[in-house]
């Protein structure tokens, strides 16, 4: 069994289990991606002990730790955590500071003939390491933003790239006003930053003087906000351009946002799928509805709700094709240009899917 470490570095490289015996709502508020919450104690719980602490100093707040960790309590706690100690030997136990939490865990589990190992430092510990490192991979990596209009498959192009790093994958949004997903499921804030600090730190450690390619950014994706440091990155570093023709782009799009997504809408809502997907639709419209103009807006609405029927009625999304060509062609696309022109990037490559992974790889290998 390997002693307690503090090295932060190799346990997120090497991908470890982690057993995370903090409170619920602390584990919500932020964890690592390989973090499982199995707590010592409950919300309610740590609240209680937080206050007589407090109050009356750490001795009574241990005191009264013990006397609400009941035979019941504690025999379910170490049911948990021996479940995963099997299922994860090469682990380790954290909570937030690695303190009485962490060390009350492991002297259960060693009762019970059970070593097993803790973060030293814990949960804080980790966050201010993966926030440094994020830091020094805003600095020092070679980002080369994959970027072109809307449509043109950016992120189907990225995820085919050896080294790259997935924004909107594990944000979970395609970055747009209809990015969200059936359920409205977006990480933490945290949880993103953790994810793509590692994401970098492994490339890191793999392809030390390699570039990552990433996709052209805003810096928000959906409830996610880019740090400044990396937002800052991403500002600075050339593009290559992805092309694709417009009729290209409008089934591209159909296919992604109504095709896929229609399916995912029915099986998360069943009986309540059409209205669900309809606001989906149409408040996302609405969310853009003063960039568009009035007259705009009304007639894209008016598109859109006929579409919608045919959807549900036949299954096709050809009504829709009208509508999103005049988004690309007098929203999105005019947006695009607009504001390549305000960053005035360095742009270094410019071609279709085929021409720009042959150049990737060639550039990567470079």
């Amino acid at each position: 069994m390997p002693d307690d470490t503090s090295d932060y570095r190799d346990v997120f490289l090497r991908d470890v289990a982690l057993l995370d015996v903090r409170a619920p709502l602390e584990f919500c508020r932020g964890a690592f991606p390989r973090a499982v919450n199995l707590p010592l104690l409950d919300d309610r719980q740590r609240e209680q002990i937080g206050t007589r602490y407090k109050n009356a100093g750490q001795e009574e707040a241990i005191r009264l730790g013990l006397e609400l960790a009941t035979p019941a309590i504690r025999a379910q706690r170490l049911q948990q955590w021996l479940a995963f100690r099997e299922q994860n030997p090469d682990g380790f136990i954290y909570c937030f500071r690695g303190g009485l939490r962490s060390r009350t865990t492991q002297q259960w589990m060693r009762e019970q003939g059970a070593d097993y190992p803790l973060i030293v430092g814990g949960y804080k510990a980790m966050r201010r390491f993966l926030i440094d490192e994020l830091d020094r991979s805003a600095a020092q990596v070679a980002l080369v933003c994959i970027g072109g209009l809307t449509g043109v498959g950016k992120t189907r192009v990225l995820r085919k790239l050896k080294n790259h790093v997935d924004f909107e994958g594990l944000a979970n949004h395609r970055g747009s006003a209809f990015g969200r997903d059936a359920l409205d499921t977006q990480p933490a804030v945290i949880d993103w930053e953790n994810a793509v600090s590692i994401a970098f730190l492994r490339h890191r450690e793999r392809y030390p003087r390699g570039p990552v390619f990433v996709e052209d950014e805003g810096r928000r994706i959906g409830r996610v906000g880019m740090p400044d440091s990396l937002f800052r990155a991403l500002l600075r570093a050339p593009r290559a351009i992805l092309q694709l023709d417009i009729e290209a782009r409008i089934e591209l799009i159909s296919e992604d946002y109504i095709l896929h997504g229609w399916p995912a809408y029915q099986q998360a809502y069943g009986d309540a799928a059409q209205k669900e997907f309809s606001d989906f639709v149409l408040d996302n419209l609405a969310r853009i509805q003063k960039r568009l103009g009035g007259e705009r807006y009304c007639k894209l609405r008016r598109c859109f709700t006929g579409a919608l029927q045919d959807l549900f009625r036949h299954g096709t999304a050809e009504s829709f094709h009208d509508g999103i060509r005049t988004l690309l062609e007098e929203y999105y696309d005019p947006m695009y240009r607009y504001q390549l022109e305000c960053k005035r990037p360095e742009i270094i490559f410019e071609g279709p899917e085929a021409e720009l992974l042959e150049w990737a790889e060639n550039y990567g290998a470079g």
